[in-house]
């Protein structure tokens, strides 16, 4: 891509000089033209820079893309390899080593949390295709978003600090939502894994479910190193990473909210960022 930069101001610059060139020669010939082609020329050199403008634009958009896209392949590969190697470890130790029944079942519930990990991650790749290629149809049914935010926060609930909760449900039974219940599982989970994510050992991560104005009304609180305010808007872009080097490196696509914009927007749902105070980010979901 460099390269194609490179030639694209080295014909730039070609391009001035040949107007330079030419320029000067007919002045030179025809002096009582000058006008003429100091007019034209200033059109010419106008237009020209409009056109570079605009080229060079496209040209850092598709290297920007390309950036992405290679840090994606890089991201899928990791989270790959992590829960498989796990995985690995696990069925080797039970094979290898005469253990308990007691120990056997909980590196066994350690492999299938793994395995569920893994089946996120194919499932928002899959869904992010689908949906980037207009070709999911989101079908619409009357559910319970209680229970299916219940079992999501159980199912993610990670224990870092000995027997110390690091999700926080605040869930208000019987609340119905008509949508598409495998889509919005996504949202849900996305937004949960991106809070336990960012906010760090022994962090506390707050879930609500409630109604706001007859509505269903979510809530999604973490501590971590919260969302700059001119990057709020850019985080739901795919493969968008936010914050610093430090933040980057921390596992992920830069789909999961991508998926969460593109999902709410088929939903007729609002979803807003603002700070959490003294620090991390807050993400609000309200259904129409």
């Amino acid at each position: 891509m460099k390269k194609s930069i490179v030639i694209f101001y080295f014909m730039l610059l070609y391009a001035l000089v040949q107007l330079i060139s030419w320029g000067t020669l007919v002045v030179k010939l025809e002096p009582a033209r000058m006008a003429m082609v100091m007019g034209e020329g200033s059109v010419f050199l106008f237009l020209l820079c409009i056109g570079a403008y605009f080229l060079h634009q496209s040209i850092k958009k598709e290297e920007r893309l390309r950036e992405q896209q290679q840090n994606f392949l890089l991201s899928v590969t990791h989270e790959l390899k992590s829960p498989l190697a796990a995985i690995k470890l696990s069925i080797q130790t039970i094979i290898k080593r005469d253990l308990d029944k007691a120990r056997q079942t909980a590196l066994l519930g350690n492999s299938l949390k793994d395995i569920e990990r893994l089946d996120d991650l194919v499932e928002n790749m899959l869904l992010a295709t689908k949906i980037e290629n207009r070709s999911y149809s989101f079908p619409k049914e009357q559910f319970d978003f209680s229970e299916l935010v219940t079992k999501i926060t159980d199912r993610l609930q990670v224990h870092s600090c000995g027997c110390e909760q690091l999700i926080t449900p605040v869930i208000k039974p019987g609340i119905k939502v008509m949508g598409d219940q495998f889509a919005l599982s996504s949202v849900v989970t996305n937004l949960v894994e991106n809070a336990v994510k960012y906010s760090g050992p022994c962090a506390d991560v707050s879930v609500e479910l409630t109604e706001k104005d007859g509505h269903p009304f979510l809530r999604v609180s973490d501590k971590g190193p919260g969302i700059p305010d001119a990057e709020k808007m850019l985080i739901f872009d795919k493969f968008y990473r936010v914050g610093d080097e430090n933040v980057r490196k921390s596992k992920g696509t830069g789909l999961g909210l991508f998926i969460v914009k593109e999902v709410l927007q088929s939903h007729d749902a609002d979803i807003s960022v603002r700070d959490n105070v003294p620090h991390g980010a807050i993400f609000e979901i309200t259904f129409s």
